[in-house]
């Protein structure tokens, strides 16, 4: 189990105006608040803050959820693939030096479909691309692929809010 260490919302300065930055999960845990067992994002392959990350998770038969998301039928929870996106780009927004140390709280969800069932031993490959950001408040185009199929695709919301904020 990883350590649960405090989250510093900080990101390494050498990253900024990077493109194609890549984060293993400890550089992950630097950015979003997220722990285990709600932690789903497992590393980020391409990363251009502010604009783009592509990352994955690694569906195991130990994650918590399958014990009762179907006994002897075992399927990830599609609220769980658009938390794992959204995650994903928490990831992308946070990585802006703007927004470091701040949250992405999602605000919103639009024209989502799920088109395939995911299930342990599948490798989730998560893609969001952030189209329109102003102020605080943005919005990405998402989607989730196994073995190079469409999963599940749609539109994210999100606000970015400072911690121990009024949204929260």
């Amino acid at each position: 189990m990883l350590a649960a260490a405090p989250f510093p919302g900080r990101i390494n300065s050498a990253w900024i105006g990077e493109r194609n930055i890549q984060m293993d999960i400890q550089k992950i845990l630097s950015v979003i608040p997220h722990r285990y067992p709600f932690l789903l994002v497992d590393r980020v392959i391409e990363l251009i803050p502010g604009a783009k990350a592509v990352g994955y998770k690694n569906v195991s038969v130990n994650e918590p959820f399958f014990q009762g998301h179907f006994p002897g039928e075992p399927v990830m929870p599609g609220v769980l693939i658009v938390e794992a996106l959204a995650q994903l780009g928490a990831v992308a927004v946070l990585s802006l030096e703007k927004f470091q140390g701040k949250l992405a709280l999602f605000a919103g969800i639009d024209r989502f479909r799920f088109k395939q069932v995911v299930r342990p031993g599948d490798r989730l490959e998560l893609s969001v691309t952030i189209r329109g950001l102003r102020g605080k408040l943005g919005r990405g185009e998402a989607e989730a692929r196994v073995d190079g199929k469409v999963a599940a695709a749609g539109v994210l919301w999100f606000a970015v809010a400072d911690r121990n904020s009024e949204m929260l």
